[in-house]
């Protein structure tokens, strides 16, 4: 017997078969949603799923949704809660993504004005393995797509409409025979990779994109720099990186809540570095990975335990 799945849609738990949208639901016509992917990290020890920085997600959707003039029912402990006990009802004993979306749900098309048109918000939780393989390193391309400017489109969140371009870049390089794809700005600097922070080693310096080259202000990219300042002491810098220094940096790795930590080996049919994960890459790997499954006592506070009890 297959177990019933629930969603939260319309201020409820409703069965997932039942949490639809019409036809003429404005975000679907014209990308008007703000989303968030979480992570829920199966801890066999502990018998619970452990949601990785739960709260930061909710306030980086929060943001979106002022930006979007989406105006939520619901304050972030409020989601929080939402989330925990959707979480703990489906019963999920493995790892899950949670995908809330705040979103533009009247029935309504040929209208471009925000302020007038009905907020929803629903979230729905997957069983969810790897997004990309990050037992090896990755091979990756330049995007022939180049990533938006915050003066066309807010990068700084996850904006629906947006992501069409990193969908683009993905299904390129896919297409071309590799993993990845690593996006640059207007100017050919670098930006990010189709759903991924980047970072960059070199003479033990970590570097990554800053907020002003167009890049997602990722969560798991905050909680690395965070752990390579902390736990191993590296310098990080966020700063412009020029496309050429990828190519002769030591290590390169990308960030995301879907993607973990992942190396990479090969850009443009070029090495990086011995094309083998580096050493500093493969320890933060370790740390990272020991944290969001409730393993890493100093960073309990990022992670909200869930004990599945199933619907």
């Amino acid at each position: 017997m297959t177990q019933q799945t629930w969603a939260f849609l319309g201020g409820k738990q409703v069965p997932e078969e039942d949490a639809t949208v019409g036809v003429k639901t404005h975000a679907l016509h014209y990308g008007t949603a703000v989303f968030e992917g979480i992570r829920g990290n199966w801890n066999e020890r502990l018998g619970k799923v452990v949601i990785f920085r739960l709260r930061e997600h909710y306030e980086r959707l929060i943001r979106g949704c002022q930006i979007l003039r989406i105006n939520l029912p619901y304050t972030v402990d409020e989601l929080c809660k939402i989330t925990t006990d959707l979480l703990e009802k489906n019963g999920f004993a493995e790892d899950v993504y949670l995908r809330p979306l705040a979103f533009k749900g009247e029935q309504l098309v040929a209208n471009l004005n925000l302020n007038s048109v009905a907020d929803e918000f629903m979230l729905v939780i997957v069983p969810f393995g790897s997004y990309i393989d990050n037992t090896r390193p990755l091979k990756c391309q330049t995007s022939s797509w180049r990533r938006p400017m915050d003066s066309s489109m807010p990068t700084g969140v996850k904006i629906s409409g947006l992501y069409t371009t990193s969908i683009l870049a993905k299904t390129e390089a896919l297409a071309a025979g590799v993993d990845e794809a690593i996006l640059l700005n207007q100017d050919g600097s670098v930006s990010e990779g189709s759903g991924e922070n980047l970072f960059m080693i070199r003479d033990g310096v970590i570097s990554t994109p800053s907020e002003t080259d167009n890049c997602l202000l990722g969560i798991t990219r905050d909680s690395v720099i965070q752990l390579a300042k902390d736990e191993l002491g590296l310098e990080v810098v966020q700063r412009h990186i020029h496309r050429s220094e990828l190519y002769l940096a030591d290590e390169v790795f990308l960030t995301g809540t879907a993607a973990h930590l992942t190396s990479v080996g090969e850009l443009d049919n070029r090495n990086i570095g011995t094309g083998e994960t580096g050493p500093i890459t493969k320890k933060l790997q370790d740390l990272y990975f020991s944290t969001v499954v409730g393993d890493n006592d100093n960073y309990l506070k990022w992670c909200t335990m869930v004990t599945p009890s199933g619907g």
